[in-house]
Protein backbone atom coordinates (compact mmCIF):
# COMPACT_ATOMS: atom_id res chain seq x y z
CA UNK A 1 0.00 0.00 0.00
CA UNK A 2 1.40 3.23 -0.65
CA UNK A 3 0.42 6.37 1.14
CA UNK A 4 0.02 9.50 -0.50
CA UNK A 5 0.74 12.78 1.52
CA UNK A 6 -1.71 15.56 2.04
CA UNK A 7 -1.19 18.77 3.01
CA UNK A 8 -4.03 20.96 4.19
CA UNK A 9 -2.79 24.46 3.55
CA UNK A 10 -3.83 28.04 4.72
CA UNK A 11 -2.10 29.77 1.99
CA UNK A 12 -3.82 32.73 -0.07
CA UNK A 13 -2.96 32.67 -3.68
CA UNK A 14 -1.93 30.04 -6.16
CA UNK A 15 0.34 27.39 -5.34
CA UNK A 16 3.00 26.64 -7.46
CA UNK A 17 4.89 23.11 -6.00
CA UNK A 18 8.10 22.19 -7.06
CA UNK A 19 10.56 19.26 -6.04
CA UNK A 20 14.04 19.61 -4.27
CA UNK A 21 16.03 17.64 -2.38
CA UNK A 22 16.96 18.10 1.22
CA UNK A 23 20.20 16.49 2.91
CA UNK A 24 19.31 16.43 7.08
CA UNK A 25 22.27 14.39 7.72
CA UNK A 26 24.84 15.68 10.24
CA UNK A 27 27.94 16.97 8.69
CA UNK A 28 31.12 16.55 10.58
CA UNK A 29 32.79 19.91 11.49
CA UNK A 30 33.60 22.24 8.74
CA UNK A 31 37.63 23.33 8.72
CA UNK A 32 36.76 26.93 8.46
CA UNK A 33 40.80 27.63 9.57
CA UNK A 34 44.45 26.02 9.42
CA UNK A 35 45.21 25.30 12.83
CA UNK A 36 47.63 27.71 12.79
CA UNK A 37 45.59 30.28 12.22
CA UNK A 38 43.76 29.65 14.92
CA UNK A 39 42.25 31.26 17.83
CA UNK A 40 41.65 29.70 21.47
CA UNK A 41 38.30 30.92 23.18
CA UNK A 42 37.28 31.21 27.11
CA UNK A 43 34.24 29.48 27.32
CA UNK A 44 34.40 31.22 31.08
CA UNK A 45 33.11 34.31 29.75
CA UNK A 46 30.45 33.27 27.27
CA UNK A 47 27.53 33.73 30.23
CA UNK A 48 29.13 37.32 30.96
CA UNK A 49 28.70 38.26 26.91
CA UNK A 50 24.91 37.27 27.34
CA UNK A 51 24.17 38.73 30.52
CA UNK A 52 25.52 42.20 28.51
CA UNK A 53 23.48 40.97 25.12
CA UNK A 54 20.06 40.17 26.59
CA UNK A 55 18.14 40.82 23.43
CA UNK A 56 20.50 37.55 21.84
CA UNK A 57 20.53 35.12 25.33
CA UNK A 58 17.83 32.69 23.43
CA UNK A 59 20.67 31.61 21.54
CA UNK A 60 22.81 30.79 24.23
CA UNK A 61 22.96 27.21 24.33
CA UNK A 62 22.85 26.93 20.58
CA UNK A 63 26.37 29.45 20.88
CA UNK A 64 27.92 27.17 23.60
CA UNK A 65 26.99 23.55 21.97
CA UNK A 66 28.61 25.45 18.45
CA UNK A 67 32.05 26.28 20.27
CA UNK A 68 32.34 23.00 22.14
CA UNK A 69 31.58 21.17 18.59
CA UNK A 70 34.70 23.38 17.08
CA UNK A 71 36.81 22.76 20.42
CA UNK A 72 36.53 26.34 21.66
CA UNK A 73 38.36 28.15 19.35
CA UNK A 74 37.11 31.60 17.41
CA UNK A 75 34.83 30.94 14.05
CA UNK A 76 34.33 33.80 12.82
CA UNK A 77 38.29 35.00 12.56
CA UNK A 78 41.60 33.81 12.64
CA UNK A 79 44.95 35.64 13.03
CA UNK A 80 44.29 37.46 9.87
CA UNK A 81 40.68 38.68 10.75
CA UNK A 82 37.21 38.01 9.89
CA UNK A 83 36.64 35.46 7.38
CA UNK A 84 34.75 36.05 4.26
CA UNK A 85 31.99 34.00 5.00
CA UNK A 86 30.96 36.55 8.09
CA UNK A 87 30.86 39.34 5.68
CA UNK A 88 28.28 37.38 3.66
CA UNK A 89 26.27 35.93 6.57
CA UNK A 90 26.21 39.90 7.93
CA UNK A 91 24.82 40.61 4.34
CA UNK A 92 21.91 38.16 4.38
CA UNK A 93 21.23 38.54 7.99
CA UNK A 94 20.40 42.92 7.27
CA UNK A 95 18.46 41.59 4.10
CA UNK A 96 15.14 40.34 6.86
CA UNK A 97 13.09 42.27 4.75
CA UNK A 98 13.27 39.96 1.09
CA UNK A 99 12.14 37.24 3.64
CA UNK A 100 8.92 39.02 4.35
CA UNK A 101 10.42 39.21 7.98
CA UNK A 102 10.04 42.95 10.01
CA UNK A 103 12.38 41.77 12.09
CA UNK A 104 15.46 44.38 12.47
CA UNK A 105 18.80 43.06 13.78
CA UNK A 106 19.71 43.28 17.38
CA UNK A 107 22.82 45.45 18.19
CA UNK A 108 22.95 46.53 14.73
CA UNK A 109 25.62 49.34 15.50
CA UNK A 110 27.62 46.96 17.30
CA UNK A 111 27.79 44.65 14.67
CA UNK A 112 28.11 47.51 11.96
CA UNK A 113 31.43 48.41 13.75
CA UNK A 114 33.01 45.17 13.36
CA UNK A 115 32.10 45.12 9.80
CA UNK A 116 32.81 48.48 8.95
CA UNK A 117 34.82 49.92 11.32
CA UNK A 118 38.75 49.74 11.96
CA UNK A 119 38.45 46.04 13.02
CA UNK A 120 41.37 44.53 14.87
CA UNK A 121 44.54 42.21 13.78
CA UNK A 122 43.48 40.96 17.47
CA UNK A 123 39.48 40.46 17.61
CA UNK A 124 38.02 40.60 20.86
CA UNK A 125 35.77 37.63 22.06
CA UNK A 126 32.59 40.19 21.96
CA UNK A 127 32.69 40.72 18.70
CA UNK A 128 32.94 36.84 17.65
CA UNK A 129 30.02 35.90 19.83
CA UNK A 130 28.16 38.55 18.38
CA UNK A 131 28.44 37.46 14.97
CA UNK A 132 27.97 33.43 16.07
CA UNK A 133 24.27 35.09 17.70
CA UNK A 134 23.79 37.17 14.92
CA UNK A 135 24.46 33.77 12.62
CA UNK A 136 21.66 32.11 15.16
CA UNK A 137 19.06 34.98 14.95
CA UNK A 138 19.42 35.38 11.11
CA UNK A 139 18.63 31.37 10.69
CA UNK A 140 15.69 31.23 13.20
CA UNK A 141 14.27 34.06 11.80
CA UNK A 142 14.43 32.67 8.16
CA UNK A 143 14.26 29.34 8.85
CA UNK A 144 12.38 28.35 11.93
CA UNK A 145 9.46 29.86 12.01
CA UNK A 146 6.80 29.30 14.70
CA UNK A 147 7.68 26.94 17.81
CA UNK A 148 5.61 23.83 17.22
CA UNK A 149 3.42 24.57 20.49
CA UNK A 150 2.60 28.43 18.93
CA UNK A 151 1.78 26.74 15.54
CA UNK A 152 -0.82 24.67 17.20
CA UNK A 153 -2.71 27.44 19.02
CA UNK A 154 -3.00 29.03 15.44
CA UNK A 155 -5.03 26.27 14.27
CA UNK A 156 -2.02 24.30 12.40
CA UNK A 157 -1.26 20.91 13.76
CA UNK A 158 2.08 20.42 10.87
CA UNK A 159 4.29 17.99 13.03
CA UNK A 160 8.23 18.95 11.87
CA UNK A 161 10.92 17.74 12.18
CA UNK A 162 14.17 19.20 14.74
CA UNK A 163 16.64 21.13 12.96
CA UNK A 164 20.11 21.21 14.50
CA UNK A 165 21.37 24.51 13.38
CA UNK A 166 24.72 24.06 14.79
CA UNK A 167 25.46 21.41 12.69
CA UNK A 168 23.73 23.71 9.74
CA UNK A 169 26.43 25.96 10.18
CA UNK A 170 29.08 23.56 9.03
CA UNK A 171 26.84 22.69 5.27
CA UNK A 172 26.93 26.48 4.60
CA UNK A 173 30.72 27.12 5.46
CA UNK A 174 31.50 23.77 2.77
CA UNK A 175 29.21 24.95 0.40
CA UNK A 176 28.85 28.99 1.32
CA UNK A 177 26.59 29.79 -2.21
CA UNK A 178 23.99 27.62 0.12
CA UNK A 179 23.79 30.99 2.33
CA UNK A 180 22.23 32.76 -0.97
CA UNK A 181 20.12 30.66 -1.47
CA UNK A 182 19.11 27.18 -0.09
CA UNK A 183 16.26 25.99 -1.52
CA UNK A 184 16.21 22.71 0.29
CA UNK A 185 15.84 24.20 3.57
CA UNK A 186 12.14 24.97 2.98
CA UNK A 187 8.83 24.59 1.52
CA UNK A 188 9.20 24.94 -2.37
CA UNK A 189 6.00 27.52 -2.47
CA UNK A 190 8.22 29.40 -0.32
CA UNK A 191 10.59 30.78 -3.00
CA UNK A 192 7.63 31.58 -5.05
CA UNK A 193 6.16 34.26 -2.48
CA UNK A 194 9.78 35.94 -1.94
CA UNK A 195 10.11 36.02 -5.73
CA UNK A 196 6.55 37.79 -5.58
CA UNK A 197 7.81 39.65 -2.58
CA UNK A 198 10.30 41.56 -4.76
CA UNK A 199 7.84 41.90 -7.92
CA UNK A 200 5.17 43.68 -5.25
CA UNK A 201 7.40 46.01 -3.79
CA UNK A 202 9.04 47.40 -6.64
CA UNK A 203 5.71 48.14 -7.52
CA UNK A 204 4.86 49.86 -4.16
CA UNK A 205 8.12 52.11 -4.33
CA UNK A 206 6.68 53.31 -7.64
CA UNK A 207 3.59 54.62 -5.45
CA UNK A 208 1.55 51.27 -6.07
CA UNK A 209 -1.22 51.40 -8.79
CA UNK A 210 -3.65 53.58 -7.69
CA UNK A 211 -7.60 53.51 -7.44
CA UNK A 212 -10.17 52.53 -10.43
CA UNK A 213 -13.14 54.44 -10.37
CA UNK A 214 -15.97 52.23 -11.51
CA UNK A 215 -18.65 55.30 -11.47
CA UNK A 216 -21.90 55.91 -9.47
CA UNK A 217 -24.42 53.61 -10.29
CA UNK A 218 -22.56 51.40 -13.03
CA UNK A 219 -23.32 47.93 -12.56
CA UNK A 220 -20.89 46.80 -15.34
CA UNK A 221 -18.96 47.82 -18.28
CA UNK A 222 -18.99 45.13 -20.90
CA UNK A 223 -16.47 44.35 -24.50
CA UNK A 224 -16.84 47.31 -26.72
CA UNK A 225 -18.01 49.99 -23.77
CA UNK A 226 -16.29 52.99 -23.39
CA UNK A 227 -15.15 54.24 -20.05
CA UNK A 228 -12.33 56.04 -18.10
CA UNK A 229 -12.88 52.99 -15.81
CA UNK A 230 -11.04 51.11 -18.78
CA UNK A 231 -8.18 52.86 -18.97
CA UNK A 232 -7.93 52.58 -15.40
CA UNK A 233 -8.07 48.95 -15.15
CA UNK A 234 -5.70 48.53 -18.21
CA UNK A 235 -3.51 50.22 -16.35
CA UNK A 236 -3.46 48.28 -13.25
CA UNK A 237 -3.33 45.03 -15.15
CA UNK A 238 -0.37 46.23 -16.72
CA UNK A 239 1.43 46.80 -13.70
CA UNK A 240 0.80 43.51 -11.88
CA UNK A 241 2.07 42.07 -15.20
CA UNK A 242 -1.19 40.41 -16.55
CA UNK A 243 -0.53 42.94 -19.95
CA UNK A 244 2.56 43.26 -21.66
CA UNK A 245 1.67 47.03 -22.44
CA UNK A 246 -0.57 49.44 -21.55
CA UNK A 247 -1.74 51.65 -24.23
CA UNK A 248 -3.96 53.95 -22.35
CA UNK A 249 -7.45 53.14 -24.20
CA UNK A 250 -10.25 53.61 -22.40
CA UNK A 251 -12.41 51.05 -24.94
CA UNK A 252 -12.74 47.60 -23.23
CA UNK A 253 -11.35 45.88 -26.24
CA UNK A 254 -9.85 41.96 -26.74
CA UNK A 255 -5.96 42.20 -25.18
CA UNK A 256 -8.26 43.76 -21.81
CA UNK A 257 -10.37 40.83 -21.66
CA UNK A 258 -7.62 38.31 -22.19
CA UNK A 259 -5.30 40.47 -19.31
CA UNK A 260 -8.74 39.88 -16.91
CA UNK A 261 -8.84 36.56 -17.44
CA UNK A 262 -5.42 35.77 -16.90
CA UNK A 263 -5.84 37.60 -13.70
CA UNK A 264 -9.17 35.52 -12.77
CA UNK A 265 -7.34 32.67 -12.86
CA UNK A 266 -3.97 33.65 -11.11
CA UNK A 267 -6.39 34.60 -8.09
CA UNK A 268 -8.81 31.76 -8.27
CA UNK A 269 -11.80 34.37 -9.45
CA UNK A 270 -14.68 32.93 -11.00
CA UNK A 271 -14.14 34.51 -14.50
CA UNK A 272 -16.32 37.25 -15.38
CA UNK A 273 -16.91 38.84 -19.23
CA UNK A 274 -17.90 42.34 -17.78
CA UNK A 275 -15.68 44.70 -15.71
CA UNK A 276 -18.26 44.48 -12.11
CA UNK A 277 -18.17 46.51 -8.76
CA UNK A 278 -16.75 43.00 -7.36
CA UNK A 279 -14.20 42.83 -9.63
CA UNK A 280 -13.22 46.67 -8.94
CA UNK A 281 -13.04 45.96 -5.33
CA UNK A 282 -10.42 42.96 -5.64
CA UNK A 283 -8.68 44.95 -8.40
CA UNK A 284 -8.19 47.72 -5.53
CA UNK A 285 -6.85 45.93 -2.90
CA UNK A 286 -4.00 48.02 -2.13
CA UNK A 287 -0.27 46.67 -2.95
CA UNK A 288 0.77 46.90 0.78
CA UNK A 289 -2.60 44.33 1.30
CA UNK A 290 -1.11 41.98 -1.02
CA UNK A 291 2.60 42.28 0.54
CA UNK A 292 1.31 41.78 4.10
CA UNK A 293 -0.56 38.64 2.64
CA UNK A 294 2.35 37.44 0.94
CA UNK A 295 4.88 38.04 4.24
CA UNK A 296 2.25 35.92 6.32
CA UNK A 297 2.35 33.04 3.72
CA UNK A 298 5.85 33.12 4.07
CA UNK A 299 6.12 32.31 7.54
CA UNK A 300 3.30 29.79 6.74
CA UNK A 301 5.91 28.41 4.37
CA UNK A 302 8.29 27.87 7.64
CA UNK A 303 5.92 25.29 9.43
CA UNK A 304 5.65 23.28 6.17
CA UNK A 305 7.76 20.35 6.57
CA UNK A 306 10.39 20.65 3.59
CA UNK A 307 10.25 17.05 3.22
CA UNK A 308 6.96 17.62 1.45
CA UNK A 309 8.72 18.69 -1.58
CA UNK A 310 10.53 15.13 -2.14
CA UNK A 311 6.85 13.51 -2.28
CA UNK A 312 6.23 11.60 -5.10
CA UNK A 313 2.77 12.23 -5.19
CA UNK A 314 0.75 14.41 -2.79
CA UNK A 315 -2.56 16.14 -2.60
CA UNK A 316 -2.61 20.07 -1.26
CA UNK A 317 -5.82 22.17 -0.27
CA UNK A 318 -5.49 25.54 -0.50
CA UNK A 319 -8.05 26.54 1.81
CA UNK A 320 -8.75 30.21 1.03
CA UNK A 321 -9.07 29.95 -2.25
CA UNK A 322 -11.37 26.71 -2.12
CA UNK A 323 -8.54 24.75 -4.23
CA UNK A 324 -7.74 20.98 -4.25
CA UNK A 325 -4.44 19.56 -6.51
CA UNK A 326 -3.45 16.13 -7.02
CA UNK A 327 0.41 16.22 -7.71
CA UNK A 328 2.15 12.79 -8.96
CA UNK A 329 6.19 13.08 -9.56
CA UNK A 330 6.19 16.85 -10.17
CA UNK A 331 2.66 17.58 -12.62
CA UNK A 332 -0.28 17.96 -11.66
CA UNK A 333 -2.90 14.87 -12.73
CA UNK A 334 -6.21 16.77 -11.28
CA UNK A 335 -7.55 19.84 -9.47
CA UNK A 336 -10.70 20.17 -8.45
CA UNK A 337 -13.18 22.86 -6.77
CA UNK A 338 -13.69 22.10 -2.34
CA UNK A 339 -15.60 23.51 0.14
CA UNK A 340 -14.45 23.62 3.53
CA UNK A 341 -15.67 24.79 7.14
CA UNK A 342 -17.07 27.45 7.69
CA UNK A 343 -16.53 30.28 10.09
CA UNK A 344 -17.69 28.55 12.51
CA UNK A 345 -16.45 25.32 11.85
CA UNK A 346 -12.80 25.66 10.21
CA UNK A 347 -11.59 23.30 8.02
CA UNK A 348 -8.38 23.18 10.61
CA UNK A 349 -4.39 23.03 8.89
CA UNK A 350 -2.76 19.81 9.17
CA UNK A 351 -0.44 17.20 7.46
CA UNK A 352 -0.68 13.66 7.19
CA UNK A 353 -0.78 10.27 4.97
CA UNK A 354 -3.46 8.82 3.07
CA UNK A 355 -4.14 5.35 4.81
CA UNK A 356 -7.40 3.93 2.63
CA UNK A 357 -10.37 5.01 0.74
CA UNK A 358 -13.87 4.04 1.55
CA UNK A 359 -16.57 3.42 -1.36
CA UNK A 360 -20.07 3.90 -0.47
CA UNK A 361 -19.09 4.58 2.83
CA UNK A 362 -21.41 5.03 6.03
CA UNK A 363 -21.82 8.55 7.51
CA UNK A 364 -21.12 8.36 11.68
CA UNK A 365 -22.39 11.66 12.41
CA UNK A 366 -20.05 13.60 14.74
CA UNK A 367 -21.40 14.32 18.41
CA UNK A 368 -22.05 18.22 18.16
CA UNK A 369 -24.06 17.52 14.96
CA UNK A 370 -26.05 14.66 16.47
CA UNK A 371 -26.42 17.30 19.80
CA UNK A 372 -27.35 20.30 17.50
CA UNK A 373 -29.15 19.09 14.47
CA UNK A 374 -30.17 15.58 14.47
CA UNK A 375 -31.71 15.36 18.17
CA UNK A 376 -33.68 18.11 18.56
CA UNK A 377 -34.72 17.20 14.17
CA UNK A 378 -36.10 14.08 16.14
CA UNK A 379 -38.14 16.13 18.67
CA UNK A 380 -39.67 17.59 15.61
CA UNK A 381 -40.47 14.71 13.39
CA UNK A 382 -39.98 11.15 14.76
CA UNK A 383 -39.71 9.82 11.23
CA UNK A 384 -36.76 12.32 10.90
CA UNK A 385 -33.82 9.52 10.62
CA UNK A 386 -35.42 7.53 8.42
CA UNK A 387 -36.04 10.58 6.07
CA UNK A 388 -32.78 10.99 6.20
CA UNK A 389 -31.64 7.59 5.54
CA UNK A 390 -30.15 7.10 8.87
CA UNK A 391 -30.27 4.63 11.94
CA UNK A 392 -28.91 4.39 15.59
CA UNK A 393 -25.73 2.50 15.84
CA UNK A 394 -25.72 2.13 19.90
CA UNK A 395 -25.81 5.85 20.97
CA UNK A 396 -24.33 7.32 18.09
CA UNK A 397 -26.14 7.87 14.31
CA UNK A 398 -24.89 7.25 11.46
CA UNK A 399 -26.38 7.60 7.45
CA UNK A 400 -26.31 4.54 5.31
CA UNK A 401 -24.65 4.70 1.95
CA UNK A 402 -26.56 5.70 -0.87
CA UNK A 403 -27.37 8.92 -3.26
CA UNK A 404 -28.03 10.95 -0.42
CA UNK A 405 -25.37 10.48 1.94
CA UNK A 406 -23.71 13.37 3.00
CA UNK A 407 -20.21 11.86 2.41
CA UNK A 408 -21.29 10.99 -1.12
CA UNK A 409 -19.96 7.97 -2.77
CA UNK A 410 -16.47 8.03 -1.60
CA UNK A 411 -14.18 9.36 1.25
CA UNK A 412 -10.20 9.72 1.47
CA UNK A 413 -9.30 8.93 4.71
CA UNK A 414 -5.87 10.95 6.73
CA UNK A 415 -5.89 9.66 10.35
CA UNK A 416 -5.33 12.51 12.38
CA UNK A 417 -6.82 14.05 15.63
CA UNK A 418 -8.95 16.35 14.32
CA UNK A 419 -10.81 13.81 12.27
CA UNK A 420 -10.69 15.52 9.25
CA UNK A 421 -11.32 13.85 5.93
CA UNK A 422 -11.67 14.61 2.40
CA UNK A 423 -15.12 13.15 0.87
CA UNK A 424 -17.35 13.40 -1.94
CA UNK A 425 -20.87 15.13 -1.53
CA UNK A 426 -24.42 15.15 -3.30
CA UNK A 427 -24.98 18.85 -2.90
CA UNK A 428 -23.13 19.80 -6.08
CA UNK A 429 -24.71 23.53 -6.74
CA UNK A 430 -22.57 24.80 -3.88
CA UNK A 431 -19.28 24.58 -5.90
CA UNK A 432 -20.28 26.98 -8.02
CA UNK A 433 -20.39 29.38 -5.42
CA UNK A 434 -16.94 31.77 -5.33
CA UNK A 435 -17.49 31.75 -1.37
CA UNK A 436 -17.20 28.10 -0.85
CA UNK A 437 -17.06 27.76 3.26
CA UNK A 438 -20.69 25.70 4.18
CA UNK A 439 -18.92 22.23 5.66
CA UNK A 440 -18.52 21.13 9.48
CA UNK A 441 -14.79 20.98 8.72
CA UNK A 442 -14.30 18.16 6.50
CA UNK A 443 -13.19 18.96 2.78
CA UNK A 444 -16.01 18.19 -0.01
CA UNK A 445 -14.49 17.40 -3.06
CA UNK A 446 -15.85 18.11 -6.40
CA UNK A 447 -14.14 15.75 -8.78
CA UNK A 448 -14.27 13.28 -5.56
CA UNK A 449 -15.06 10.19 -8.62
CA UNK A 450 -12.39 11.63 -10.66
CA UNK A 451 -9.51 11.56 -7.80
CA UNK A 452 -10.55 8.20 -6.39
CA UNK A 453 -9.46 6.71 -10.17
CA UNK A 454 -6.78 8.69 -10.49
CA UNK A 455 -5.50 7.57 -7.16
CA UNK A 456 -6.12 4.09 -7.79
CA UNK A 457 -4.66 3.73 -10.84
CA UNK A 458 -1.39 1.49 -10.68
CA UNK A 459 1.46 3.32 -10.67
CA UNK A 460 4.56 1.88 -12.42
CA UNK A 461 5.70 0.26 -9.22
CA UNK A 462 2.12 -1.60 -9.56
CA UNK A 463 1.67 -0.14 -6.10
CA UNK A 464 -2.30 0.77 -4.89
CA UNK A 465 -3.58 2.16 -1.90
CA UNK A 466 -6.07 0.14 0.12
CA UNK A 467 -9.38 0.17 -0.86
CA UNK A 468 -12.32 -0.72 1.29
CA UNK A 469 -15.96 -0.41 0.77
CA UNK A 470 -18.61 -0.41 3.62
Amino acid sequence: MRKINLAMLALAGMLAFTACKKDKGDISNAEVHTEENTIPLDSTKIDAFFAQHKDFKEFQPEVKELYKKHDYHYIWHDKHGLIEFAEVLYDRANALSAEGLPAKLPYAGQLAEIFHGKGSSKPELKDELLVSSMYFYWVHKVYKGLDIKDSKETGWYLPRERVSYVSYLDTLMRDPEKIKGDTSEMFAQYYNLRKALQKYRAIEKKGGWGTINLGEGVKAIEPGDSSPAVAQVRKRLFMEGYLSSDSGKAIFDNDLASGLASYAKRHNLEPEKNITPALVKDLNTPVSERIKTLSVNMERCRWVAPEMNTAREFIAVNIPSFWLQYIRDGKEVLSSRVVVGKELNKTVVFSGKMSYLVFSPYWNVPPSILENEIKPGIEKDPNYLEKHNMEWEGDRVRQRPGGNNSLGLVKFMFPNSNNIYLHDTPAKSLFSREERAFSHGCVRVQKARDLAIAITKKTEDGMQPKLMRQ
